[in-house]
């Protein structure tokens, strides 16, 4: 049974005196909002009288709707805050406006005693400037739109600037993102950011010509990706399924199809460790484009973030944190070798599986036996490398034992034409020159298939299908996956996952 609150007991006291009184709580949903708090303070007008009266030029009747954050009763008269969806405004509330009539009921009663803070409201009335200069809204009428059953956190702010009792938890805070985005407004800006970004990137593909699609996200191959998949069940069908873990083996099968650009932004899954940069379900852009190479997507890649940051920002300078970060195109390049030779002083170019375990030996890196040599390398480049790469950075040429779906590096023995980009430390985009050999595919994902044997569940399964539509012929194709969520996390100044997701994955509450 649930259990309620003093506060909670007395707010559903006040709703059940309200209906007594033949008002609907919880009214039909028109109501005829013709403005927002925002734009009421941005575009008032009033000119001053030869006698020294004000007309009001605009806003003769406006017609808005929110919370009730805060009210200041003052007799027959109160001032109170209303929060809509842009922001807070001061409206003002008479006892003889609301109620013309010899019946005071409406005031005395439900305003001043039955409504509490948090409740939605609509109003009707006029802008008006008080005598301090303050531009609010005169009410002529009110209506109860919806009664809060919960008391709100209140955020108290001194003359100082001192907050106290502030929402500021972060599992209450992502548990209850509703009352997050109430009580801390500046919260929706970092979603509306994200928003931008994600509209700047259609614009950006879009006026090039890229097509926009969709793609299965129940797979019965969990293809595109080194990465441990869920698992689930068809009982239609009889069969196990996998929830997406990339999409690129469907985009690419679009490209053999005849399709020259597409591109998707994609909720992808992964049955992985969770921390401050991962989430198990996060967001990616992928595209594919036919006849061009990683060269050429390196070049589209700056351009592409380049024009985020500025739709977002205004500016291609960001902070994260106390970091400064350029945005600007070009980008620094440099091979994953030369990297990890920059950072360990090891050159480990030439050396074999084994060589490798004993230099991540070496550096305290923990490995185990089913890592093969590009996993070993991926560990010693993320464990030794990744973090120092704070402004945007391409690493590129990486070995083939690294990337199963990558093209032979036209001129460099060993090595993939692939690029990841570093921002801030972390990886934020992943590109290839794709492979579009299928013998060569093949024998790539059987190599991957040794992987799965020796007990690595990151490597590929063989995607039969896939070899298949290779073998129809698949032009030569670049390819990126952007993810979508760590840009979000740069462009907002954060550094949690947690805060760019509306609702992040969290243990069941107990």
């Amino acid at each position: 049974m649930q259990q309620l609150s003093e506060q909670e007991i007395i707010r559903r006291e006040k709703l059940a005196k309200i209906k007594e009184l033949g008002i609907d709580p919880y009214p039909a949903p028109l109501f005829p909002v013709n403005v927002t708090s925002v734009e009421i303070k941005n575009n008032y007008q009033e000119e001053v009288l030869e006698d020294g009266t004000k007309n009001r030029l605009n806003y003769q009747e406006v017609c808005l709707a929110g919370r009730l954050m805060a009210a200041r009763p003052g007799g027959k008269a109160t001032f109170a805050e209303l929060q809509d969806t842009a922001g807070r405004i001061q409206i003002y509330v008479r006892r003889d406006d609301i109620c013309p009539t010899e019946d005071k009921t409406m005031y005395d009663i439900v305003f001043a005693k039955l409504l509490d803070l948090g409740d939605f409201i609509g109003i009707k009335g006029y802008a008006f400037k008080t005598k301090v200069g303050e531009v609010s809204v005169h009410v002529t009428e009110l209506t109860l739109l919806a009664k809060s059953l919960r008391p709100l956190p209140v955020v108290k702010t001194d003359k100082d600037g001192t907050i106290f009792d502030a929402f500021s938890d972060p599992e209450m805070r992502f548990r209850q993102r509703y009352v997050d985005l109430v009580v801390n407004t500046q919260v929706k800006e970092t979603f509306i950011k994200r928003t931008k970004l994600m509209n700047s990137i259609r614009e950006y593909l879009n006026d090039k010509g890229a097509l926009e699609v969709d793609t299965p996200v129940l797979q019965s191959i969990p293809g595109g990706a080194a990465a441990k998949p869920f698992i689930t069940h068809h009982n239609a069908l009889d069969i196990p399924l996998y929830l997406r873990i990339a999409n690129e083996l469907y985009l690419k099968r679009l490209v053999v199809g005849g399709f020259d650009w597409v591109y998707e932004f994609s909720r992808n899954f992964r049955n992985e460790g969770m921390d401050r940069t991962h989430n198990p379900e996060f967001t990616v852009l992928e595209f594919y484009v036919a006849y061009k190479d990683y060269f050429w997507m390196m070049d589209t890649t700056e351009q592409l973030l380049e024009k985020a940051c500025i739709d977002v920002n205004g500016t291609t300078e960001i902070t994260v944190g106390e970091k400064a970060i350029s945005m600007k195109a070009p980008f620094k390049r440099i091979s994953i070798y030369d990297a990890i030779k920059e950072h360990t002083g090891i050159d480990v170019s030439q050396m074999n599986e084994e060589e490798l375990r004993a230099v991540c030996k070496q550096l305290h890196i923990e490995v185990d036996n089913s890592m093969g040599k590009g996993k070993l390398i991926d560990e010693i480049f993320g464990e030794k490398c990744e973090k120092n790469y704070i402004q945007p950075t391409f690493i590129i040429d990486y070995p083939i034992e690294m990337s199963p779906l990558t093209k032979k590096h036209r001129s460099k023995e060993g090595l993939v034409e692939r690029f990841e980009l570093m921002i801030n430390g972390k990886e934020i985009a992943n590109a290839y020159s794709e492979l579009n050999d299928p013998i060569d595919q093949r024998e790539r994902f059987e190599d991957q298939a040794k992987l799965l044997e020796r007990g690595d569940d990151e490597a590929m399964f063989i995607d039969q299908d896939f070899l298949r539509a290779l073998e129809y012929g698949m032009p030569p194709t670049s390819g990126i996956g952007f993810g979508i969520d760590r840009l979000a996390m740069l462009l907002t100044n954060n550094e949690s996952i947690q805060e760019v997701l509306f609702f992040p994955q969290m243990r069941n509450e107990v």
